[in-house]
């Protein structure tokens, strides 16, 4: 059984079609599903953000299920 740490957030997510078709495409391509695909680069993206912001504070934990939005 999952530990509450494992659970995934779900997102709603508005974009524009284009995107959307472009982001299916780069999915099929890499053999990932366009969930996979999107929050693999969200990953990517927030890996290079915290080499070049090594000082930034640390958000909260987000096994914390308060669903308060971490403004920074």
């Amino acid at each position: 059984m999952a530990s509450p740490a494992d659970k995934k957030k779900n997102l709603l997510l508005r974009i524009d079609p284009s995107l959307w078709n472009d982001l299916n495409a780069m999915s099929a391509d890499e053999l990932r599903s366009l969930n996979g695909q999107i929050e693999y680069i969200l990953r990517e993206s927030v890996k290079k953000w915290k080499k070049q912001n090594p000082n930034q504070e640390k958000p909260p934990d987000p096994t914390d299920d308060d669903d308060k939005i971490w403004m920074g």
